[in-house]
């Protein structure tokens, strides 16, 4: 006998967990995921960094709002998600300046070398500082979102890979794992696998393309002082923050992939750790562990987010690349908004609300979602 739902969300990263949270208690919501553990992929092997100057304009106005809102969710958290922490750029002249945005200011060498020691003097000539970046604790923020949703009543089912999708009359019939779904909206939060979904529902894949991206935590002869910004070439040739005593490093490699669970290749890190023992002086003497994460992207590099006007009921949340988390809250505000308002017929909350807004700033995406 299938469990009867307002909303089946099919993905327990960052991007379904943050709409389960935002719907639960305003409608029945479901949330399946294909792995025993929730934000087994993406979502635990993050940078844990929030930019304001990182993306797309798009991005970046996303990114606004979701810090708005992760700090006032703050007020009412025992263990806080967001810590202050800024965003360096370095490079030469002309990549700092193709990749700094209106939130980031230039700043002299000097000042660069001052903010972060380790640096070594000769090795760039421009430099821009973000502010107003924030690191995230990614897992006090998965989890608060899983215990809202449980509490609002929402059901998480692991280990539930979606293996059928069908319309069945004004909704849709979904076999997961060993369970069966009817829901009035089917959401593909799906990740790396979301065009597969779109393939099982018979909807038209998107096109959505996976990147490998590897970083690993490494043991230093001289830890960045505390407060230190994270530092990240403006090549996109690597980046690194302090971690502890330790730093996270990432080659910053974007190479296509298939959806899989993803792992470093060999070399990688290793080529890595010595381009950063000659760029600084953190004397990185030891990898303690490395990992790979995908970013999927639509081909307009922009986050996917809106009912598919072709299959009815059918609600992308997908594409948000290296974003994730610092477009999350955004992007669930404007996704709960949607699918409440497309279930009760209401319009839309008007031009000054925060889900208009974004749903304004996301208009580039609507070739991506066929309308």
């Amino acid at each position: 006998m299938a469990a009867h739902y307002d909303v089946l969300i099919v993905g327990g990263g960052i991007a379904g967990l943050s709409l389960a949270s935002a719907l639960a208690g305003r409608c029945s919501v479901a949330l399946v995921e294909a792995e025993q553990e929730l934000a087994y992929h993406t979502s635990s092997r993050s940078a844990r960094q929030l930019i304001p100057s990182y993306g797309p304009p798009v991005v970046q106005e996303l990114t606004v709002r979701t810090l708005e809102l992760l700090s006032a969710r703050d007020q009412e958290l025992q263990e806080p998600v967001l810590t202050p922490r800024s965003f360096m750029l370095i490079g030469s002249e002309p990549e700092v300046a193709s990749e700094a945005s209106g939130h980031m200011q230039p700043i002299t060498v000097d000042r660069a070398l001052e903010l972060c020691p380790a640096l070594l003097p000769g090795t760039f000539t421009a430099a821009g500082l973000d502010t107003g970046s924030f690191g995230c604790n990614a897992p006090v923020l998965l989890e608060d979102h899983r215990k809202s949703a449980l509490a609002a009543g929402a059901d998480i089912i692991t280990g539930a890979r979606v293996h059928s999708a069908q319309r069945l009359g004004s909704g849709w019939q979904v076999g997961a794992g060993a369970e069966g779904f009817e829901a009035g909206v089917l959401v593909n939060a799906a990740g790396a696998w979301a065009d597969e979904l779109a393939v099982i529902s018979g909807v038209e894949k998107l096109g959505l393309q996976p990147y490998r991206r590897t970083a690993a935590i490494a043991a230093v002869e001289r830890p960045l002082p505390e407060g230190s910004p994270m530092v990240a070439a403006a090549d996109n040739t690597f980046y690194f923050r302090r971690d502890g005593d330790d730093v996270l490093i990432s080659p910053s490699e974007s190479v296509p992939s298939g959806p899989e669970d993803a792992r470093p290749r060999p070399g990688d890190v290793e080529r890595l750790v010595e381009k950063l023992n000659s760029l600084t002086s953190l004397g990185i003497t030891a990898v303690r562990r490395a990992w790979t994460g995908l970013r999927t992207e639509a081909a307009d590099g922009v986050p996917v987010a809106g009912f598919d006007a072709e299959a009815a009921g059918f609600y992308w949340l997908a594409g948000q690349g290296g974003y994730g988390f610092q477009t999350s809250a955004a992007l669930a505000e404007l996704a709960a908004t949607q699918i409440l308002a497309g279930q009760s017929g209401r319009g839309d909350t008007g031009g000054t609300s925060p889900e208009y807004r974004t749903a304004h700033a996301l208009a580039a995406t609507r070739w991506s979602i066929r309308r």
